[in-house]
């Protein structure tokens, strides 16, 4: 399959892989990038640095990893978020030009596959890919600075509110369809179980629950709306419940498993730029591509039996070699 037919196919699925949008009611020009995220870094660090949190331990109950911040009165002993030994600072997001950095709490079910102790694979088998649905309830807050006057003198003073909540989802959302620093963040959690009970209500556990701290610039950016400003920081406190794969070109193979070196992300990255998800180097990675080997038969085809021409059960692809402790991408190694 040549190039230009596969970018042709790429483009039209990337057509499908939009950001979540809010009404969009900003006139302004827009802002710059980089002044904008030093703006919203100042405000992120600000309300680490002055608040702590309480967080619910109520395993089964609805409550459970429920999270509420509290700013540290003047003289307060408690421990702010910004000492926190579960807060991640070294996580970081090249978008728009810039490495932006992003600060996330972990409060339970956290994956870290660059541990000296990696997950196990029946943990990253519930851990999302940045592709992934998810079903997560949630609850969206923003920051922003209001006038108060405090002896006598009119200052900026940091506020949080909260613009949305979500306690039981009903839907999963693609991660590919939300705002960025979900895609960033959920694939460092895992799912957990839950149990049906008798009036027909589910209860989880052993979820993966956290806070992520958003710049705007992973968030909605310039786009506003009734509820959410313009250019706004945005904390979201979530609970991750179940994941459900995708195969976002069709080509029967989940996109986690394109995902060649298990970091949890596949993307489309710059002309040029090496791509190690792209096992053909055609510059369209496989997650996108349906000949993701370049030999001119589609993967699609290439992952039946052989020997009965029945394709392989959906969710049971096999793995055909290995390259270390990495899954080598199946058509890449078992077409002759």
């Amino acid at each position: 399959m040549n190039i230009f037919f596969k970018t042709i196919v790429c483009f039209s699925l990337a057509l499908l892989v939009v950001s979540c949008s809010k009404d969009d009611n900003n006139t302004e020009p827009l802002r710059d990038y980089a002044t904008q995220y030093e703006a919203d870094l100042d405000k992120i660090e600000e309300f680490l640095q002055t608040h702590y949190i309480t967080v619910v331990d109520n395993p089964g109950g609805q409550d459970d990893q429920s999270v509420t911040f509290t700013k540290i009165p003047a003289g307060g002993t408690q421990t702010s978020i910004w000492n926190s030994p579960d807060l991640v600072t070294d996580f970081t997001v090249d978008a728009n030009d810039i490495t932006y950095k992003l600060y996330y709490l972990k409060l339970r079910g956290h994956i870290d596959r660059q541990s000296a102790t990696p997950p196990t694979d029946a943990e990253l088998a519930k851990t999302p890919c940045n592709v992934d649905r998810v079903l997560s309830s949630y609850v969206g807050q923003y920051l922003y600075t209001a006038k108060e006057t405090v002896d006598g003198v009119e200052v900026d003073v940091l506020k949080l509110k909260q613009f949305e909540e979500s306690v039981n989802p009903q839907s999963f959302l693609t991660l590919s369809s939300t705002i960025r620093g979900w895609g960033e963040v959920f694939p460092r959690f895992k799912a957990g179980g839950y149990t049906e009970n008798p009036d027909g209500t589910v209860s989880y556990s052993d979820f993966g629950a956290g806070i992520m701290f958003l710049p705007s610039g992973l968030g909605y950016y310039a786009s506003s709306s009734t509820t959410i400003p313009a250019y706004s920081p945005l904390i979201f406190s979530f609970k991750l419940y179940e994941i459900q794969r995708v195969d976002n070109d069709g080509d029967g193979i989940y996109s986690f498993y394109e995902d060649l070196n298990s970091d949890g992300y596949v993307r489309v990255l710059a002309e040029g730029v090496t791509n190690i998800d792209d096992t053909d180097g055609d510059g369209v990675p496989d997650f996108l591509d349906i000949d993701d080997d370049g030999d001119f038969f589609i993967t699609k085809e290439e992952i039946k039996n052989p020997l009965t021409g029945m394709a392989y059960p959906f969710n049971d692809i096999p793995v055909c070699a290995t390259d270390g402790n990495k899954k080598v991408h199946l058509s890449a190694v078992c077409h002759p």
